[in-house]
């Protein structure tokens, strides 16, 4: 058998004379070729900009010259259009007795201080406000003395406003498992805005993300030293994961893997659940459905087993979880509720009951994310006459005819009316062909599995 064969490796020059010969040939046969002082500046910087895999777990965070800053300095912030995050390969000392200061130990740095609002959203202008910046204090000559001393690095990072599931998984959770899943729980969690029944309520997922218990920086106030530190969270896109710009590759697939083996979800495809079961999401304040008992009569007629979802059962998400994870279609007016795509079996088909004024964030927070989930998607667009807004302003006004005008007004102004005042009345004969639509979905789904 033939041992430590050798296959001849080329060096740089070789490699740059023979792409050389291949222009000056193309060149000679003519064609649309790139002038051949501008192509050499092509390939190098080509050349230049192909980076080596990164050996730390904080490089592969960021790219290009972050990643060259952070090599070099032990310091970079990645800002991108929708998040910022600072990243410190070195140790850092942090203060949590007034807010969060983090006092970083770089000797490149003259004394200076940078001030990020550690939150993944960061257009998101409205709950910014709402988020408590954290300090970041460079060169400084008396860092306070450390009390407790730790071995893992500290990510930090707000709550926001939780409490709205939306928010909960598309601006934390999922840019959480974005940012910190290749470090295989090695972490320590520092929940700026702390929020104890948020914790509560994702302590599965904070278990599994992190080996050690959240931290409360208002309830511990003293000095900690960390090896390390990301302030702030990735982002992508609405209940979205891209995988060539994230450590490890990783998917809306792999987090709701990810997810399926946090609740212990026992359905991994429609095919699986033997009766259509239909979950209705009912809504008690805004967007309610005003004959969802119509509805719900319909939809048994058609052969479902239809479980009504109010918010109380939708809290506890360990339980909730599961109960999702056994339905073959989701029904719900536009609104947080419809989160739960998340856990629907692949398959599933989500139907969305799209109200007046609300196209784009319709098809942009819940519409649009389904296909990536391997979730079909079914978009109910009611008339005018489905909505209350009609009794409210009449069939002619701008309100009806023209959301554009209201949009022109501001965000307050869109929310007021849209989103606050507005409920549906479905006409069943016309929503029946869409369920009928998402009952063929789910048959066909089971007879191609």
């Amino acid at each position: 058998m033939e041992k430590n064969k050798r296959w001849p490796v080329f060096g740089p020059a070789p490699v740059t004379f023979l792409l050389v010969l291949i222009m000056l040939f193309a060149d000679f046969f003519g064609g649309d070729i790139v002038p051949f002082d501008r192509w050499m500046q092509q390939f190098s910087s080509s050349q230049d900009e192909e980076e080596k895999p990164p050996q730390s777990p904080f490089a592969r965070l960021v790219r290009g010259k972050d990643r060259r800053k952070l090599e070099t300095t032990g310091f970079a912030c990645d800002v991108a259009e929708n998040s910022i995050v600072c990243l410190a390969d070195l140790p850092v000392r942090i203060d949590t007795n007034n807010n969060i200061t983090v006092y970083d130990s770089s000797s490149h740095w003259v004394e200076e201080e940078t001030s990020v609002k550690p939150y993944a959203l960061q257009k998101d202008k409205y709950l910014l406000q709402y988020i408590t910046p954290v300090r970041i204090l460079h060169g400084a000559n008396q860092p306070p003395v450390c009390q407790y001393n730790h071995e893992v690095p500290a990510v930090i990072f707000s709550s926001g406003i939780s409490g709205n599931l939306f928010h909960e998984f598309n601006d934390i959770l999922i840019p959480l498992f974005i940012t910190i899943k290749h470090f295989q729980s090695r972490v320590l969690i520092i929940l700026e805005d702390y929020d104890p029944s948020f914790v509560a309520k994702y302590s599965k997922i904070f278990s599994r993300m992190s080996s050690y218990e959240v931290m409360n920086p208002a309830a511990n106030r003293s000095v900690h030293c960390f090896p390390g530190m990301i302030l702030g969270l990735k982002y992508h896109d609405n209940l979205a994961l891209n995988p060539s710009d994230i450590p490890g590759g990783y998917s809306i697939h792999d987090f709701r893997q990810f997810i399926g083996q946090t609740y212990s979800l026992k359905f991994t495809h429609v095919s699986q659940i033997r009766k259509p079961t239909l979950m209705l999401i009912s809504r008690e304040k805004t967007r309610k459905i005003l004959n969802e008992d119509e509805m719900i009569t319909m939809m048994k007629e058609l052969g479902f087993r239809v479980i009504v979802a109010r918010a109380e059962e939708a809290r506890n998400v360990n339980k909730f979880a599961n109960t999702v994870n056994s339905c073959s279609v989701l029904v719900g007016t536009h609104g947080a509720g419809l989160t739960n795509e998340l856990f629907l079996p692949a398959g599933a088909v989500m139907v969305q009951v799209e109200p007046l004024g609300l196209e784009w964030a319709a098809a942009n927070y819940y519409g649009n994310p389904a296909p990536t989930m391997h979730v079909h998607y079914l978009r109910y667009k009611i008339e005018p006459e489905e909505s209350s807004l009609i009794e409210l302003y009449g069939h002619h006004h701008s309100v009806i005819t023209d959301p554009e005008s209201v949009y022109a007004k501001g965000y307050r102004e869109v929310r007021a009316v849209y989103l606050d005042q507005q409920d549906v009345r479905v006409n069943i004969v016309r929503f029946r062909k869409t369920i009928l639509q998402a009952l063929k979905l789910v048959k066909n789904a089971s007879l191609t599995r």
